[in-house]
């Protein structure tokens, strides 16, 4: 069991801003109305409303001049990847090119560990390649899976593979619990990741990239199915 998250005024405030600026009712280019009056919409006091700005400032959105005012910013120009999670939250159809991204940049890395692993990080990846299978339900496999992926970016050894790899777990994350499918037999999503690991661990650096491929593409498409599904279920 996870415990749940506790969400502030200042929480709760961001993510309507956030909402309000994604879905175009703040556009870009163009600046808040005053601060009393946004506080006063809101129903918060303007100290609140500033630390939701500052979170806003440091993820891309927002921009504040000193005696001019709050300008939104054209996340699409000047945002980072940072971005993401709270884009897949707010629009679904982002998960599919975030998909995109994972099938290109996880074969790369399975091919670049493959050709960098050292013995000690070929025996970790074999230690988490177990605790897939060992897992209790499919939200502990899935877990057990970023691990896997998680140390595979590592075995790189190029540090900005590990944080393109974090920020695209991270931008699915908040929505995992649809993407479960894959990992609901933790045995058989074992079997399906074997294949990179195994790769990885003699050195096979073209296989490492085939069985990568082959792996995302499977999962992805068991994932975009159960999305599919949802959405037709809401229908």
């Amino acid at each position: 069991m996870e415990p749940v998250p506790r969400q502030t005024v200042v929480d709760v405030l961001e993510s309507q801003l956030r909402q309000d600026i994604l879905a175009g009712r703040h556009p870009a280019g163009s600046y808040l109305p005053p601060e009393r009056e946004l506080a006063g919409g809101y129903g918060v006091t303007r100290t609140t409303l500033k630390h939701a700005f500052g979170r806003l400032a440091q993820a891309g959105l927002l921009e504040t001049r000193h005696g001019v005012g709050t300008r939104v910013r054209d996340f699409s120009k000047f945002g980072g990847a940072d971005l993401l999670p709270m884009l897949v939250t707010h629009n679904p159809d982002w998960i599919n090119e975030v998909f995109e991204v994972r099938r290109s940049i996880g074969a790369l890395i399975a091919e670049r560990a493959a050709m960098h692993a050292t013995k000690e990080q070929v025996d970790q990846l074999a230690r988490l390649l177990r605790a897939v299978a060992e897992a209790e339900g499919g939200d502990a496999a899935q877990l057990a899976d970023i691990d896997v992926h998680r140390a595979l970016a590592r075995a790189t050894g190029n540090r900005v593979y590990v944080l393109l790899t974090n920020t695209l777990f991270n931008a699915y994350l908040p929505v995992r619990e649809v993407l479960v499918g894959p990992f609901t037999d933790p045995q058989a999503a074992h079997d399906r990741l074997a294949p990179v690991v195994n790769a990885v661990s003699t050195g096979d650096a073209d296989g490492a990239h085939v069985a990568a491929e082959a792996y995302l593409s499977i999962t992805e498409r068991i994932m975009l199915e159960a999305i599919a599904e949802l959405g037709g279920a809401r229908d």
